[in-house]
C-alpha cells in the first residue's frame, strides 16, 4: 500500500513541482509515512495502515501522527486504510481515515 501511495504522491507532484515528499522518524522511533511540502509549508502527513481494526496498531499510528502533527504544528492528519473510512477529534487533533481506493479517486490534500 505504502509504494502505491507513494507513486500516486509522485504523480501529483509532477503537477504541482512546488510539492515535496518526506518520510518523518522521532527519536523515539514514531514514524509518519508521508510529509508532503509545498514550498516551505509542511501541508499534510499520511499514514498508511492496511489494517487499523487492532487497537495496538490504531494507537501506534495515531500516536505517531499526532506527534509530527504538534512538531509540524497541523491540527489534521490522515490515515490511508483498507477500506475503513471514518474522522474522529483526539486531544484537538482531527484524524481522517480514508480507504486507499477512494484516496485514489478524490483530493484529500489539505
Amino acid at each position: 500500500m505504502e509504494n502505491i501511495i507513494a507513486v500516486e504522491l509522485k504523480k501529483r507532484q509532477s503537477f504541482n513541482p512546488q510539492i515535496e515528499i518526506y518520510y518523518w522518524k522521532d527519536y523515539q522511533q514514531r514514524e509518519v509515512d508521508f510529509v508532503v511540502k509545498e514550498g516551505l509549508d509542511v501541508i499534510q502527513l499520511i499514514q498508511v495502515c492496511h489494517g487499523i481494526t487492532s487497537m495496538e496498531t490504531k494507537e501506534r499510528e495515531i500516536r505517531s501522527l499526532i506527534r509530527a502533527m504538534k512538531e509540524f504544528k497541523l491540527t489534521k492528519g490522515l490515515i490511508i486504510t483498507d477500506d475503513f473510512e471514518s474522522e474522529e477529534e483526539i486531544k484537538g487533533f482531527k484524524i481522517k481515515y480514508v480507504p486507499m481506493w477512494k484516496w485514489l479517486l478524490f483530493d484529500f490534500d489539505k
